[in-house]
């Protein structure tokens, strides 16, 4: 089997769609000897952050000299970004060899009436990945809530991180704080360890709640002795414990998420006998790096692209926007999915974006953009729906002109679209980029 024919099988799931739920995982995971029972994880959740929070736990694991294993999604420029070990890539005949191995027990499964989603099919490959490569530990993100996500079928959690809490995927997951927040806990182990930042709403008596029920050592992040130093459009400097930490991810909320990945360094370190000194901790938020995430890609004009697709997010944005846009001409090519909060997304960016052009994701939830235009009129005075990605990045360029800015935002399906062309539009017009998208 070939690496896009083992592709071809993977997408073939997503008619399946995505359901909570673990019987089907747990069966499909017997079939193939269980290899998640071999390994150890860091399993992260939670609304927003578990993408940055997750990477910089795994370079710091990386650079003490574990093997490490990493989870995360969605992908932004290479599908195989999901699955990684040491911060590369699954190999592609790797993936090809995974699939080839297991999809006949999926088919089997089938004609018993099992169907195994998209989802739950590349959590299996990753657990059958990490284990025959023999992984120390593995950073393992949730897909979506956690009591249900069907990578909460793993038993060995040395440490349960929770990141901010907000509303997103409500259908499944509920519709207050305390529903969403009780999902998230649903990754809390018996007699184990969890990492939580107080937020100051509801959120935070369910987690202490089911920390307590479940007799765990939890840790509030926000009593971290970190402080920012410097806060650049470029990379944020912490001080912590008199160590001078640097990360290439910018924006306030880096901090509570750096505060996160750091507490579960501690616990890793002091708690489960791992060997991570202060070196290693200062060398591996170094080395984090997350694409699409408040990411600059040229300083004249200005350009970030973000991921940003939830009120949370969206606030997040509105505060990096204030404190490293201030005074500037701002375009924003924007494109959301239908099932997400645009109304309060948007609330977020009133006063501080001067003109938005809507877009599509390529993705089947998609909002047209002509109805996220509809939208956008009641917060912002110019309004483009469009069409083309080429044509709406030349427009948003224009206007901007070297001393504005241009961001996107609204959905990591369009960062992940837009990202490449941006950066060829860009050098076309001989501006100087940032990143390389041919690495």
């Amino acid at each position: 089997m070939t690496y896009l024919q083992a592709l071809d099988k993977i997408n073939s799931l997503m008619l399946f769609g995505s359901r909570p739920g673990l019987d089907r995982i747990l069966k499909f995971l017997d079939a193939m000897g269980n290899p998640q029972d071999k390994l150890k994880f860091v399993h992260i959740a939670g609304t927003n952050g578990k993408g940055s929070t997750s990477k910089m736990i795994a370079a710091v694991l990386k650079s003490a000299g574990y093997k490490t294993g990493l989870f995360i999604s969605p992908y932004i420029i290479d599908f195989r970004e999901r699955i990684q070990i040491d911060n590369k890539m699954i190999e592609k005949d790797s993936l090809a060899k995974c699939v080839e191995e297991t999809y006949p027990l999926l088919e089997e499964l089938k004609k018993q009436g099992v169907i195994i989603t998209e989802f739950e099919y590349i959590t299996a490959l990753a657990f059958k990945y990490f284990a025959e490569s023999d992984c120390d530990v593995v950073v393992l993100e949730t897909g979506m809530g956690g009591l249900l996500d069907c990578t909460n079928v793993v038993k060995n959690t040395l440490v349960s991180v929770i990141t901010a809490i907000s509303y997103d995927h409500t259908a499944v997951l509920g519709n207050t704080i305390e529903e969403i927040a009780g999902q998230k806990a649903g990754i809390i182990k018996p007699n184990g360890n969890t990492v939580y930042y107080p937020q100051g709403d509801a959120a935070d008596d369910v987690i202490a709640k089911t920390a307590h029920e479940k007799e765990n050592n939890l840790v509030y992040a926000d009593t971290l002795p970190l402080q920012a130093v410097e806060m650049t459009i470029e990379y944020t400097k912490m001080l912590y414990k008199n160590n001078e930490l640097l990360i290439h991810l910018i924006g306030d909320h880096q901090l509570k998420n750096a505060a996160l990945a750091i507490s579960a360094v501690e616990i890793l370190r002091n708690r489960c006998g791992f060997n991570i000194t202060d070196e290693n901790l200062k060398d591996g938020f170094a080395k984090a790096e997350m694409p699409a995430r408040l990411e600059l890609l040229c300083k004249e004009p200005t350009v970030l692209i973000d991921g940003a697709h939830n009120p949370n997010g969206m606030e997040a944005l509105s505060v990096a926007i204030r404190r490293y846009l201030r005074g500037k001409k701002i375009v924003c090519i924007m494109g959301m999915l239908k099932d997400k909060d645009s109304n309060s997304s948007l609330e977020y960016l009133d006063g501080l974006i001067d003109t938005v052009i809507t877009l599509e994701p390529d993705n089947p939830r998609k909002q047209s953009s002509e109805d996220l235009a509809e939208k956008a009129v009641k917060f912002f005075d110019i309004v483009y729906p469009m069409d083309s990605f080429t044509d709406a990045i030349e427009k948003a360029l224009n206007i901007a002109g070297d001393d504005g800015a241009v961001i996107v935002c609204g959905s990591l399906y369009l960062a992940s679209q837009l990202r490449p062309l941006i950066v060829r539009c860009l050098k076309k017009h001989n501006k100087n980029v940032l990143i390389d998208i041919e690495n």
